[in-house]
């Protein structure tokens, strides 16, 4: 180990661009976990949604394409396209207090887009799945295809 140590200096040195590419990503990272950390919603695994739907009984918002909301879906799941989603409307306003559940299709970027707006309408317990409907999938939980009920 100590030997190394002791050629690490050499090596940036010899590689200075590759040395100071490490530090970028490393510092992405960490800013990343940062934020991460400070943020004012929770991402769910698909056995913790699974969890907070047998103890609460959330409010499941669907974000996915239409088309893809009625291939699979979480159970109990709601579609709301996001280009309608409003923290405001009088139906979603009424659930301040409940806990909200936000799904899209593979967990990488809308739940968390509206999960923001939610949290900055005042909503006190605002979730997301981690991974989306893939991640319930793949996880071999149940899913349900067609409309809203």
């Amino acid at each position: 180990m100590s030997d190394v140590l002791h050629k690490l200096p050499e090596f940036i040195g010899n590689h200075l661009a590759l040395a100071a590419l490490f530090l970028i990503l490393l510092l992405a990272i960490i800013v990343m976990e940062i934020l991460t950390l400070f943020r004012k919603y929770k991402e769910l695994t698909p056995a913790g949604l699974t969890l907070l739907i047998n103890r609460e009984g959330p409010l499941m918002v669907d974000l996915s394409a239409y088309a893809d909301y009625e291939k699979a879906h979480v159970p109990g799941s709601r579609h709301v396209a996001m280009s309608q989603f409003d923290p405001e409307h009088k139906d979603l306003a009424k659930a301040k207090d409940v806990p909200v559940v936000l799904i899209d299709k593979d967990g990488r970027g809308a739940s968390s887009k509206a999960a923001q707006r939610l949290v900055k309408a005042g909503f006190a317990k605002v979730y997301t799945l981690g991974g989306g409907v893939l991640a319930w999938q793949q996880a071999q939980l149940p899913v349900a295809k067609g409309k809203n009920p």
